[in-house]
């Protein structure tokens, strides 16, 4: 009898075990993280929360890492092992030639990241894209008559201009204002990327140019005006999901992937900016927001 009871519990035991490892990570953490604007953030905590549903474990200490020369030696590293990538601006970071085209920019992101050692994988991008967007006032637009960014070099130095803590080493930023727009402003207030303060910077006219994002719901809120870029010099940014491969090799990687994959299929660009609105302007936690709109798509939690 106590044989059988013996038996009886390694077997309960082992089917545990066999449990616990088909879950999805077994034992294995996923470090995630993101570059430090809300709308990278919430995507990553989307991220972690299809993962979580699928079983995998996360640890989110990353989320809100830094800008991308932050986030980008993170995961090189190992010290997070995922993040959204904007996988125009992620490619031009890596040296490579972004383009207009999403399918470019995702091959030419996984060959640079290849070339540095192979040790990171790109998945699918979403069909919502954000790009960076150079943005004023309508009182300035109509003041000054700008409408594209081609207007603005002959009165550059009359406009205070904020633009990213990363602009004067970015390439889709001070290179492509200079080379192509002629645009080397004297007046400058570098400033966190798509943040707050950069918005309300151009709102309280501390400066009359701000570098937001498309997305971003302060321009539709206070009726600003986004000059068009019409040397075409920001490339398609959709994101994707950019994975360390030794986590790939612990986990169950088609479930992962698949889990990602299927979150970004459902992210448009409405959604991307209906996402950023509901933190950055609704002030609504990471979390709920993300765990509200899973849910809507049928992909929360059980």
């Amino acid at each position: 009898m106590r044989v059988f009871r013996r038996l009886a519990l390694g077997a309960s035991m082992l089917a545990l075990l066999v449990s616990a490892c088909s879950a999805g990570g077994g034992g294995t953490t996923i470090k995630i993280g993101s570059d430090g604007f809300d709308e990278a953030k919430v995507v990553a905590e989307i991220y972690a929360q299809a993962l979580e549903a699928k079983g995998f474990k996360v640890d989110r200490a990353g989320i809100g890492l830094g800008a991308r020369a932050i986030t980008a030696a993170a995961i090189e590293s190992g010290q997070i092992d995922l993040k959204p990538e904007y996988i125009g601006s992620g490619l031009a970071f890596y040296g490579g030639t972004s383009s207009r085209s999403a399918d470019d920019n995702r091959s030419g992101l996984q060959a640079a990241l290849s070339s540095k050692g192979g040790g990171i994988t790109v998945l699918d991008y979403t069909p919502g894209q954000d790009t960076n967007a150079f943005v004023v006032r309508k009182e300035t637009a109509d003041q000054l008559h700008l409408t594209k960014m081609s207007d603005v070099a002959p009165v550059q130095d009359q406009l205070k201009w904020a633009l990213a803590t990363d602009c004067p080493t970015n390439p889709l930023c001070a290179k492509a204002l200079k080379d192509e727009y002629g645009l080397a402003p004297k007046s400058v207030t570098l400033l966190t990327a798509c943040s707050g303060p950069m918005a309300d910077a151009l709102l309280k006219k501390t400066v009359d140019l701000a570098e937001l994002c498309s997305t971003g719901p302060e321009i539709k809120t206070n009726g600003w005006v986004v000059l068009e870029d019409d040397k075409s010099t920001q490339p398609a940014d959709a994101i994707a999901p950019i994975v360390r491969n030794d986590i790939l090799g612990k986990i169950d990687q088609a479930k992962f992937k698949d889990a990602l994959n299927v979150v970004s299929a459902k992210i448009d660009t409405s959604t991307l900016a209906q996402l950023y609105y509901d933190v950055a302007v609704n002030h609504k936690d990471l979390k709920d927001v993300a765990s509200a709109w899973l849910k809507s798509v049928g992909l929360g939690a059980a």
